[in-house]
Order: C-alpha cells, then sequence, then structure tokens
C-alpha cells in the first residue's frame, strides 16, 4: 500500500503494510483536525486549506494541520497587540506569574495526552517525550517565580539636584519559531520568560510537529490566560514563517533551528531592525582522554549522540579519542551501540526510533553516503532498517564511522541523526585544535579524572555550554546558548527574561530651575 504526501519541499512516496499490527492500531484513532489558535479561539486558516502531519513510524497521516497564510498571521499579530494594551498589559507582575504557574500545573495535569500527541507528530520515544513534558511544567512553574521580581535600580549620577532610576518593560509581540525535533520543550523555552517579563506571543512550530502546540494553547485557555497573550499559527516558512518574522508589530524573533534557516531568520528580521535570538545548529565535539572512567565516558558518549535518534542541537557528534584508548573505547562503544533496541517509539522497551521526518531521512542516508565516500569506516549501523518492526521504514541504524579526520563533511556539518564520527587527537593542545576547528560553537564534552584539565578545557573550548564527565544536562535555571554559528543570546535561567525587557533610563530633576537654555553644563 502506497501514500502520497506534498510539502513545500517537494512530494514524497510512503511505503506501508497495512496489516502490520503497529498500523492497525494507529488507524484505530481517528484523524483529528486541528484549528489555528488566535485570540483564545481556534480558528479556521483564511484560505481553508489543511494538511497532513505523519506518524514517523507508520508513514500515515494522523492529524490535519491548519495552513496559515500572511492574513492569519496579520489576525495573529494584531490579537497580540491588543492583548498588550488590555488585561495582560495592565496586571500586576504578581498575577502574570500566578497564571503562568496555573499553566504549568495544567501542562504537569496533562502530561501524558501532551506527550502522546508530540510523540504520534516526530517519532521520539515515548518514555524520552513523557518526561521532556513533565520538565516543560517546571519552565512555567520557575519563571512564574521569577515574573515578580525583575528588578529595576536606582543609578548614583554624577549630576546636582538628579535622580535618575531604570526600569525593565516589555518589548511587545514575540514571534516564535520552532523545529520539530522538540516542539514543546523549545517552545517552553521562549514561552515562558517571555510571558514573565509582560510580552505576549504569536508561536510558528514547525510544519512537520504543529499539532502539541494546540493541545497547549487549550491549556492557556483553561490557565485564565487572556485572550491574545498566546497564539499559534502553523504552516510554511514562506507562507507564515517569513510574515511573522517581517511583520512590523513583531518585536522580537525567537528562533530554534539549523544555522541555514536562522541566516534567514536573521536576514529578514534586520529590514525591520528587530531583536532576534537564534539557537541554531552544533557539531560538538565529546572529548575522552586516556585517564577517563571509560565505562561512564561509553555511556555518556552514546547519550550524547544516540539519545533522541541524535535528532538534537546539542548532540555530541564528533567523538575525539586520545589515541592510547582509541582501540579499547571504540570496541566498547560498538558493543552497546550495537545491543540497542530500535522500532516503535511507542514501545516502551524501545531505545531508538524512527527519523522524525522523510526528508531528514533521506539527509541522514546521504551523509552516510558521503562519509563513506570520503574515507570514514563504518564499523557500526550505517543501514537503513525495513520489515515489520521498522514500520515505513523511516530508521537508520546508530552508525559509528572511525578513521574520521577534521577536515572532513562528516565532522565539519550537522548529520542531525544517529551518525557519530570518531576523530583521535594526541595531547590537550591537539584536543583543542581540532575541538575549536568548527564553524559552530554550542556545546562540549570533557571526560577526564585531573580537575585541572577539566578546567583548562573548559577554558579553551569555545562552546556556549561544556559538560565534564556528562553530557546533554539542561535546566530551567542556567542559560543555553552558542559561539559563533551556533547562535545569538541565551535562553534559561535570567539570562532568559532580559532577552525579552527593554532598559528605560529615567531622570527626575529636583532642581524647580532651569538653568541657561542655551548653554547645558555637564
Amino acid at each position: 500500500m502506497f501514500a502520497k504526501f506534498s510539502f513545500d519541499s517537494g512530494v514524497y512516496t510512503v511505503n506501508y503494510k497495512s496489516h502490520h499490527p503497529a498500523f492497525l492500531k494507529r488507524q484505530e484513532s481517528v484523524m483529528k483536525n486541528y484549528k489555528l489558535f488566535i485570540n483564545n479561539e481556534f480558528t479556521n486558516p483564511s484560505k481553508g486549506e489543511w494538511f497532513d502531519s505523519l506518524d514517523p513510524f507508520s508513514g500515515m497521516p494522523w492529524a490535519k494541520i491548519p495552513r496559515a497564510r500572511e492574513s492569519d498571521v496579520d489576525r495573529a499579530v494584531a490579537a497580540a497587540k491588543k492583548a498588550l494594551d488590555g488585561p495582560w498589559g495592565s496586571m500586576s507582575a504578581s498575577e502574570r506569574g500566578a497564571l503562568l504557574y496555573k499553566v504549568g500545573a495544567l501542562i504537569e495535569k496533562n502530561a501524558d495526552q501532551l506527550a502522546k500527541v508530540e510523540s504520534r507528530d516526530n517519532g521520539k520515544l515515548m518514555s524520552e517525550v513523557l518526561g521532556q513534558v513533565k520538565y516543560v511544567a517546571k519552565y512555567f512553574y520557575y519563571y512564574a517565580g521569577l515574573a515578580d521580581k525583575i528588578e529595576g535600580s536606582v543609578v548614583p549620577i554624577d549630576k546636582p539636584k538628579v535622580f535618575n532610576y531604570i526600569k525593565y518593560e516589555p518589548m511587545g509581540v514575540i514571534a516564535s519559531i520552532t523545529p520539530w525535533n522538540s516542539s514543546l520543550l523549545l517552545t517552553a523555552w521562549k514561552v515562558a520568560p517571555a510571558l514573565c517579563a509582560g510580552n505576549t506571543m504569536v508561536c510558528k512550530p514547525s510544519e512537520f510537529t504543529s499539532a502539541s502546540l494546540y493541545d497547549l494553547a487549550e491549556l492557556f485557555i483553561e490557565a485564565g490566560v487572556p485572550a491574545g497573550v498566546f497564539n499559534v499559527i502553523s504552516g510554511f516558512a514562506m507562507e507564515a514563517g517569513d510574515p511573522l518574522v517581517r511583520h512590523p508589530d513583531v518585536a522580537r524573533v525567537a528562533f530554534t533551528g539549523g544555522d541555514e534557516g536562522g541566516r534567514k531568520v536573521y536576514s529578514a528580521a534586520a529590514d525591520g531592525l528587530k531583536r532576534v535570538s537564534l539557537e541554531l545548529g552544533g557539531k560538538s565535539p565529546n572529548i575522552v582522554f586516556d585517564d577517563a572512567d571509560l565505562d561512564n565516558a561509553v555511556n555518556g558518549v552514546i547519550t550524547g549522540i544516540f539519545s533522541a535518534g541524535g535528532q538534537t542541537c546539542m548532540a555530541g557528534s564528533r567523538l575525539l579519542l586520545q589515541e592510547s584508548i582509541h582501540d579499547e573505547f571504540v570496541e566498547k562503544l560498538v558493543k552497546i551501540t550495537q545491543s540497542a533496541k530500535i522500532g516503535d517509539p511507542a514501545d516502551e522497551s524501545t531505545q531508538i526510533g524512527p527519523v522524525a521526518t522523510e526528508p531528514q531521512f533521506q539527509k541522514v542516508l546521504s551523509y552516510i553516503d558521503i562519509a563513506k565516500k570520503e574515507g570514514a569506516r563504518c564499523v557500526a549501523g550505517g543501514n537503513r532498517l525495513s520489515g515489520e518492526a521498522y514500520g515505513c521504514g523511516q530508521f537508520v541504524e546508530p552508525t559509528v564511522f572511525v578513521d574520521v579526520t577534521n577536515d572532513m563533511r562528516i565532522a565539519q556539518e550537522e548529520v542531525f541523526g544517529p551518525v557519530l564520527s570518531v576523530i583521535k587527537f594526541k595531547d590537550e593542545e591537539d584536543a583543542v585544535r581540532i575541538g575549536n576547528d568548527i564553524r559552530f560553537g554550542l556545546a562540549a564534552g570533557i571526560w577526564t579524572s585531573n580537575l585541572h584539565r577539566a578546567m583548562l578545557m573548559a577554558d579553551k573550548l569555545k562552546a556556549g555550554t561544556v559538560w565534564i564527565n556528562n553530557y546533554r544536562s539542561t535546566s530551567y535555571t542556567t542559560p543555553f546558548g552558542g559561539f559563533k554559528h551556533s547562535g545569538i543570546g541565551r535562553e534559561g535561567g535570567i539570562e532568559a527574561v532580559k532577552e525579552y525587557l527593554e532598559a528605560k533610563s529615567v531622570w527626575i530633576s529636583t532642581d524647580l530651575e532651569m538653568p541657561s537654555p542655551f548653554v547645558r553644563k555637564y
């Protein structure tokens, strides 16, 4: 049985066996038709168009997603702008914080349902997504508590009879654009601090994974968040994303995605002199020294590259191994990698699920071919998987390449899939050189028992996040973002709130007599 689906990126065909039990189970669910969420109402797109959202495991459509156009963007931005002058803008910070806390509580209460929707949409393991969604709630709790902790300051001015203070104000309407790998989490990274600061939001998720944000929108209504504060539009880049970025009433754009998409957003936003934060791609080095606990390091390396099927911006996709331990470490790595259970993400025992989208699946396969042509040697995986256990076949084996040099494309370009490049290094200086010899600078991992070495490497590596003897730890309490082509700005912690505030300097004269109007004495 074959199905053909059309997207902006082209038309592709999915082959699936309708008799497979997993497919039959999925077919039991009713196709859900979503609507745009604007001004606290679910509304039809202006042109009355929808497109299919596909289950990455089965390849079958499971939901209808509304296709927004520029007129829908205008409606959403207008609603968000109006809310700034309405109840939301007149609320105290404590009142805003109380509403954010209610949103967090409802996310926690409805975590199972939200996780089921997102897992169905992007193919990530249900077990992983559920934990992720529960953590999303904590983002709202954290920023709910910060809402009334945003303090200004009184400045000791060097002028007589003048009083100066600094206050912080919301920027206005914030546009959020997020990718398909972690729709809810990456949206929360933006929405929670932006609303904490008093702004309003128009969110555009990836066309591949829009459903969970519409389910989230229902919780905003239930929490009592005023109309227009949180809006969701779905669709394609040129039809919805670009008009949103360029809209004159959007004050700031918060984008997560690849560096190519980030450059386009940055360029489009520049026309309106908009503030921009970009959380982009990575090709992060995970560096293992010969004094590391190798068993722990192997597990950390696998977590860094194969969790979420390698479909994370922070993936440790370059493994740098000190020469003396290379062979031993690779042997341990391959053994565990080959034991991974691959299959249906809804199965609790599954460890690696499908690639989220068909275009990304083809991209991963193309990079495996590129690596082989460049002379890298595949010691694990390297194949697509097919058969009844693998649904429509959108699976790539967890893959390990050795004999990689840092000038190869497989070492320089973001694959965004379960593909690991292993590179040898001699000493600390060599590791730093290789680690930094990349246009990205999102993250890095260091495995060593030597504290001095750990601190030295952390200082010298050009990365926004450095993990020492762990990998992929994140928190709402601390900033996350990249150096170089990995982005602009930070998400998480108090730093994130600052991204969504304007500083205003206020001068008050205590001298009622004005000096000569023609000569200002400084």
